[in-house]
């Protein structure tokens, strides 16, 4: 348990670690690329571990010195695992990983964690089975554990419905330059978090791989391709930006997290807008992005792109004069936990009225006290409440260490906000 200590209005600048969404991809890129890659700033986390781990017991070289991995390429002909592959609580690594599967020979296993498998892949798993690759949920009920029988993927057309998860396409994308005869997808569903799927072009295109588009309607990309090695920089997470940004504006503060620029693809950025909205400063420098907060006000945003920044809005609608309403966030019910329901309790403990409507939550902003924060063991519920305790004391971050999944480091930086 971590109780946060309120923190004065003061200036300050801090360093988030590299994107999430960026290193799962590269990891993957790299290890089906032919020839050695080199990846600075990958994200050290529990989630990323778990990926690179994996690609690791399908056959590629991972070798980490000062930051820097080096990644010794596949050429797409992986081999397979002695033992199941065990990807924890990480729904990417999951849903990325079960389409790389189809590229291994025999037959691959691939589990978690109890909540993980809970979390739907059915329509990636039919996807793949149109692309000749025989899959199947274990247990029949459209989630992990997966069983892909892989080594040929034959390519082709195919409807996807990516209402529930961008990662079904991403999934496809990836593995498509090792088809047969490539790979066409119309997306009949969504998507969802459309910017993750901008990530996913971007990093292909660094690889040496062109994905042809109309929009979020139509992608194609040829097959018999291949990624081909090269030096991949990861940028700053804006996910894990946000939550300083949040505490600028909470507290009045004026907080520049370094290395950040506003045209970044990552989705999260766009939580600046909000921000203005509200009331803070944005201001962007050589350093960075610069918030500085005020008094806040309450807003109507639609984060359905935005699925990581909507519990770290939420808290800060608690503190903001009037009800705000976060649109089309629905898919969250199906995060590491039911996160709509996870902020709605964390935010009754704290005596804000919240409730959901539809795919909408919405928040009345009001006086807090402190609450003890069950996290549900999901990372961004602890960020998120961290922020609260900046503003309102007596917040208590039940099992803190959750924020490992994504951002190790979290509670050292959160320090540095009070030098």
């Amino acid at each position: 348990m971590r109780e946060i200590r309120p923190l004065a209005p003061r200036e300050t600048m801090v360093r988030v670690p590299g994107s999430k969404s960026y290193t799962h991809r590269a990891f993957i890129a790299a290890a089906l690329a032919a020839g050695t890659s080199r990846i600075e700033g990958a994200l050290a986390s529990q989630d990323t571990d778990l990926t690179r781990e994996a690609l690791r017991n399908w056959g590629a070289g991972f070798a980490e010195e000062s930051g820097l991995w080096t990644v010794q390429g596949t050429a797409g002909r992986l081999v397979p695992s002695a033992a199941p592959i065990d990807l924890g609580n990480s729904g990417t690594s999951m849903r990325l990983l079960s389409a790389v599967a189809a590229l291994v020979p025999g037959a691959s296993l691939l589990g978690g964690r109890p909540r993980l498998e809970a979390r739907p892949v059915g329509a990636l798993v039919s996807a793949l089975g149109a692309l000749g690759v025989q899959a199947e949920c274990v247990r029949g009920n459209g989630c992990p554990p997966v069983r892909v029988i892989g080594g040929r993927l034959r390519g082709g057309r195919l409807p996807l419905d990516c209402s529930r998860s961008s990662q079904f396409l991403s999934a496809l994308l990836l593995v498509s330059p090792y088809s047969e005869e490539g790979v066409e997808i119309e997306v009949v569903g969504g998507p969802v978090s459309r910017p993750y799927i901008d990530i996913t072009v971007e990093v292909m295109g660094r690889f040496g791989v062109r994905v042809e588009r109309e929009g979020y309607a139509r992608f194609r990309v040829a097959g018999g391709t291949g990624f081909r090695a090269c030096r991949f920089e990861v940028e700053a997470d804006c996910s894990q930006a946000g939550y300083f940004w949040a505490a600028a504006a909470i507290t009045g503060s004026a907080v520049t997290v370094r290395g950040i620029r506003r045209r970044s693809l990552q989705g999260d950025v766009r939580l600046l807008e909000v921000l203005e909205a509200m009331g803070c400063r944005v201001e962007e420098n050589d350093a960075g992005i610069r918030v500085t907060g005020g008094e806040l006000r309450a807003v109507e945003a639609d984060l359905g792109d935005l699925p990581d920044a909507v519990p770290t809005l939420a808290v800060l609608a608690a503190h903001a004069r009037g009800e705000s309403r976060i649109r089309n966030v629905g898919h969250l019910r199906e995060k590491e936990s039911d996160r709509l329901a996870a902020v709605g309790e964390g935010l009754s403990r704290m005596g804000i009225a919240a409730r959901v409507e539809g795919a909408d939550l919405c928040i009345v902003g009001g006086r807090t006290h402190g609450a003890a924060i069950d996290c549900h063991d999901d990372h961004r519920i602890a960020m998120s409440f961290a922020v609260a305790g900046l503003k309102t004391p007596g917040v208590r971050i039940l099992d803190e260490a959750c924020v490992a999944k994504s951002f190790p480091g979290f509670w050292e930086v959160f320090e540095e906000l009070y030098k």
